[in-house]
């Protein structure tokens, strides 16, 4: 297979799999190419799809690769299907979202020294969502949960990796710039 059709090949993997495609996937799908070459099809149909500005485009996302729509259509592609429910976090759960992305693995007493106040519903409801997970267990005395990001998180916030996460100069920056009128968006 030449590196066109391989091209094609991984181009139409990705565009049927629910979920990020890694290199180490397509590795296996692909034996007899080698990984250096996988990530150069790959490079280059990020830039491919990049080129042709269209309303989705490939990402490299939560370890793998993914076609995403752009934002800039959400409401559109909401308004023609109403089953796609907008995924909306209230201030709550952003504020355990945070704490758990920045410090994990962290306990629930943990992440409710940091807030000042009981988690344990805005936890269950991450939970539910599959935004965070349980990652094992601190070793001391009654031995509570770790809770951790999961690979939904990182798709959800369009991330790379956990090292794409701003830091808390970015944050602040971010924080001044907002006009003190924007209220939060309220959980359903």
């Amino acid at each position: 297979m030449d590196l066109s059709d391989t091209k094609k090949a991984i181009e139409s993997i990705i565009f049927i799999s629910d979920q990020p495609v890694t290199v180490d996937k397509l590795t296996l799908a692909f034996p007899d190419i080698d990984r250096s070459q996988i990530r150069k099809c790959l490079k280059e149909l990020v830039s491919d799809w990049e080129e042709l500005n269209r309303g989705f485009f490939l990402a490299e996302i939560a370890g793998g690769f993914q076609f995403r729509t752009d934002p800039k259509h959400s409401e559109d592609i909401s308004n023609y299907n109403k089953k796609i429910k907008k995924f909306r976090l209230s201030r709550a759960a952003l504020e355990v979202i945070a704490i758990i992305a920045y410090k994990q693995p962290v306990t629930r007493v943990e992440i409710e020294s940091i807030r000042g106040v009981d988690s344990s519903g805005v936890i269950n409801v991450l939970l539910e969502r599959r935004v965070i997970e349980i990652k094992g267990r601190k070793e001391v005395i009654g031995k509570p949960f770790l809770y951790g990001t999961t690979t939904e998180f990182m798709e959800i916030f369009g991330l790379k990796s956990l090292n794409d996460l701003p830091t808390l100069k970015e944050l602040d920056e971010i924080s001044q710039n907002l006009e003190p009128s924007i209220t939060p968006i309220a959980e359903e």
